[in-house]
């Protein structure tokens, strides 16, 4: 089992309600793939430092997961479709 963390930017004009609801589906993912959430970082709205999809804000979020080797690159095969996702980027914690 490795040591991952998943940087999340979600569109900042999401109401509190579909804000939750993609954080949830974003947790699912990691958890249909074996993934089990340590922490879990919510920074809430930053202005990003470009723009993106004539979007200047985002929620920022950061979870910390473990999981086997092979779980990333099918978590973003499902979190590059989700339309409210700006950015996330996987990295891999060293021990």
């Amino acid at each position: 089992m490795n040591k991952y963390e998943l940087a999340i930017i979600l569109n900042a004009n999401l109401e509190d309600e579909l804000l939750k609801e993609e954080v949830e589906k974003v947790h699912a993912i990691i958890a249909r793939f074996g993934g089990l959430i340590d922490k879990i970082d919510d920074w809430g709205k930053r202005k990003l430092a470009y723009e993106i999809n004539k979007q200047t804000e985002g929620f920022y979020s950061f979870i910390t997961f473990t999981s086997d080797g092979d779980a990333p690159s099918k978590m973003e095969d499902r979190l590059r479709i989700m339309e409210n996702l700006l950015r996330f980027l996987i990295i891999r914690q060293e021990d």
